[in-house]
């Protein structure tokens, strides 16, 4: 193997090294957000099925389950 053969490789094996490094930070991050809404999410979904209830004064139609099951 010639030397700008293996220097070629090298560079290639440390490109793509920093791109693993790159998308690993970025799955981090999509992670941390995810994990975020998901509470907003079950938050507003209480708030709301309180809510319901309250104006209504019964079951909150989400809670139940379809007839089919």
């Amino acid at each position: 193997m010639t030397q700008d053969r293996l220097i070629q490789l090298e560079e290639t094996a440390a490109h793509l090294a920093r791109l693993i490094e790159d998308l690993s930070d970025i799955i981090a991050r999509q992670d941390a957000e995810i994990r975020a809404l998901t509470r907003k999410v079950d938050f507003l979904s209480k708030r709301e099925a309180e809510r319901a209830m309250d104006a209504e004064g019964g079951v909150y139609i989400a809670d139940q389950k379809p007839p089919h099951w």
